[in-house]
């Protein structure tokens, strides 16, 4: 983590605009061509929800800005963020939000998300070695298409946390998967070309799958 020094900072002008604004939140969705990611899953019997969650991750903490968060006043620079996602086992229908550290290798992700989502007793279990601010917020509706989705937050516009949700994905008249990525944003950090970086990078890391046996 570190603590960004205001005068200095090149960002500082946008933040400040957006610091006197009651509700600087912005959301915008997004199709993304998930065809590469479904066969891998598929070969690897990989989670496909649990492997889109690492991508997503990995993909964000490219793009610095999405690693920024405002402490009342007080800009720090996470070194990366936490995947906070909702989950569901097996035959049930009450979810429940699970974190964990996302690490380097998607297979070990997939595995070590599963057991902890399945062993968790709790509604809500945010404890670890990170930061409360750390996380980034992911929910999925499987049952339906998506295209846009708006998310609970408090009333504080301080709040950076990025909030990502998607739906089912649909083959297309190509024979391609897509799904509609919606981000949920606050504009004192990130802007729209960042969330273009954000973009290239996922879809970089889904295109590269194809290359991997």
């Amino acid at each position: 983590m570190k603590i960004i020094d205001l005068e200095h900072w090149p960002r500082r002008e946008i933040y400040e605009h957006y610091q006197g604004e009651e509700w600087p939140f912005y959301a915008m969705s997004f199709p993304v061509d998930v065809t590469e990611l479904k066969a891998y899953t598929k070969r690897h019997g990989l989670s496909f929800y649990y492997s889109l969650i690492f991508l997503v991750t990995k993909s964000m903490d490219e793009v610095e800005n999405f690693r920024y968060r405002d402490r009342n006043g007080t800009i720090i620079l996470h070194d990366h963020q936490v995947p906070s996602f909702t989950d569901m086992r097996p035959g049930e229908e009450l979810f429940h939000i699970t974190d964990l550290e996302a690490g380097d290798d998607m297979a070990a992700f997939c595995q070590a998300a599963r057991e902890k989502s399945y062993a968790q007793t709790s509604f809500v279990d945010h404890e670890g070695p990170w930061d409360s601010d750390q996380r980034i917020e992911f929910s999925s509706e499987p049952w339906l298409p998506m295209t846009s989705v708006t998310h609970d937050r408090r009333f504080d516009p301080s709040d950076c946390i990025p909030r990502v949700a998607w739906g089912r994905y649909e083959k297309q008249h190509d024979g391609r998967l897509r799904l509609s990525l919606a981000l949920d944003l606050n504009h004192r950090m990130v802007d729209g070309i960042h969330v273009g970086r954000f973009y290239e990078a996922l879809n970089r890391r889904i295109a590269a799958l194809a290359e991997e046996p």
